[in-house]
């Protein structure tokens, strides 16, 4: 796998995010400049403010780069289908604009397995058709990544797209926070006695899955799925929350019940003003039935993850007790 220098300057959107802030921090002690954009500027951490679909404001932060890691997006099971197609078709076409004016050398997309949407064969590998269903964040991820590779093949910019599991680890809000929140409180339910399978990846192994993939001359041009290459039941990996709870188990609720009630919920509180990632949405990411293969990517980039679910389950509860939130 022949591999190109190191960048010296990196541009990462969303760079405030949970993944945005660990690429920077790898690229970092490699000793690259590191830049940014997310919502609020961290000057500390050499990110300005700005919108993805303005890059007047945010255009000068990125000359100068080699490579550009897209991590910008509505991540919501629940956002309109403008509002999604607006930051995560459009702001890629935007920040792809940029790049390609800039001369960066490579662009990474970084879209997400909901790609695939929610009905796939198991071992699923990246050369499966993408249908749309109806569910904005899916089909506005699948069009984004239309917009990379026509920019890709037009030869406007050497592009990569990365598929990223269930990303976990320390100061995760969806897979670590926001389940350890709901299981406290013992709002948290699982669909089908949480038989719906998870594919976890933990965050170090992303990250470095993403470097391989920016920084290898075979990786242009193509799409990798990044996971820690097993799947685990829903219950399993949930557990782990439970536990760090002091719960002993976590409740379960037949798909079609759990579907009328939460998507009551959700308007009853969109009829009141109040954001809500419960829904059906929500409830299809956990009762998938497949998992994901790593085989293009072990091949190609040589991933290999190191890191089992039991440690990074050590880890994410070690990031916890010294944030004093178990």
């Amino acid at each position: 796998m022949p591999q190109t220098n190191p960048p010296e300057k990196v541009f990462i959107t969303g760079a405030n995010g949970f993944i945005g802030r660990q690429i920077a921090s790898f690229y970092r002690a490699l000793g690259a400049e590191v830049a940014g954009v997310d919502i609020t500027a961290t000057p500390e951490w050499n990110v300005v403010a700005g919108n993805i679909n303005h890059p007047q404001n945010w255009r000068d932060a990125l000359r100068n780069s080699d490579l550009v890691i897209h991590t910008a997006a509505i991540v919501s099971m629940n956002a309109t289908a403008k509002d999604a197609w607006h930051v995560n078709v459009s702001g890629t076409s935007q920040v792809l604009a940029a790049a390609t004016e800039a001369g960066v050398n490579r662009f990474v997309h970084i879209s997400s397995i909901a790609a695939f949407g929610w009905d796939f064969p198991d071992g699923v590998s990246e050369d499966y058709p993408l249908m749309p269903n109806g569910n904005t964040y899916c089909d506005s991820k699948i069009a984004a990544e239309h917009v990379v590779l026509a920019a890709h093949s037009r030869g406007d910019i050497n592009c990569t797209i990365i598929r990223p599991g269930d990303v976990y680890g320390p100061a995760s809000r969806p897979w670590t926070l926001l389940p350890l929140e709901l299981i406290k409180s013992g709002q948290f339910l699982l669909p089908d006695k949480g038989q719906g399978i998870f594919s976890p990846v933990y965050i170090d192994d992303l990250v470095e899955g993403i470097s391989l993939a920016a920084n290898t001359a075979a990786g242009s041009g193509e799409i990798f799925t990044l996971t820690s290459g097993e799947g685990v039941s829903c219950m399993t990996f949930f557990m782990h929350h439970a536990g760090w709870a002091k719960k002993t188990s976590i409740k379960t609720i037949p798909k079609g019940l759990a579907v009328v009630v939460t998507e009551s919920a959700k308007n009853i509180l969109h009829l009141a003003g109040k954001k809500t990632e419960l829904g059906r949405g929500a409830l299809d990411i956990l009762s998938r039935h497949g998992t994901y293969s790593i085989d293009k990517a072990r091949n190609i980039l040589g991933y290999t993850p190191k890191v089992s679910l039991d440690d990074g389950m050590k880890k994410t509860e070690l990031w916890l007790r010294q944030q004093a939130l178990i």
